[in-house]
């Protein structure tokens, strides 16, 4: 079960239907990008390292989060920003 301190970063969804591992990538874009520090602390306790850092690789230069949150959870990640999968126009 999705955690209060979670639900408001994630009003896009039915909170009733949503799934931890199928819609993980959202979860994981939407907290990172406007989480509170309870809900990013909660964040790292439920998924393993490596797939916040695998999302972040994948969508999060494609416009899902802001040039501020991607900057800052690159370096917390130590992701080097070449990594980073961008949009193609």
């Amino acid at each position: 079960m999705l955690p209060k301190s979670v639900q408001p970063f994630l009003w896009f969804s039915d909170l009733k239907r949503i799934d931890l591992q199928r819609d993980k990538n959202r979860i994981i874009l939407n907290v990172l990008n406007l989480g509170s520090k309870k809900a990013t602390d909660w964040l790292f306790d439920f998924y393993p390292k490596a797939e916040i850092k695998k999302t972040l690789i994948n969508y999060g230069a494609k416009g899902e989060l802001s040039k501020k949150s991607l900057n800052y959870w690159s370096l917390v990640l130590n992701i080097d920003p070449k990594k980073l999968i961008k949009s193609r126009l």
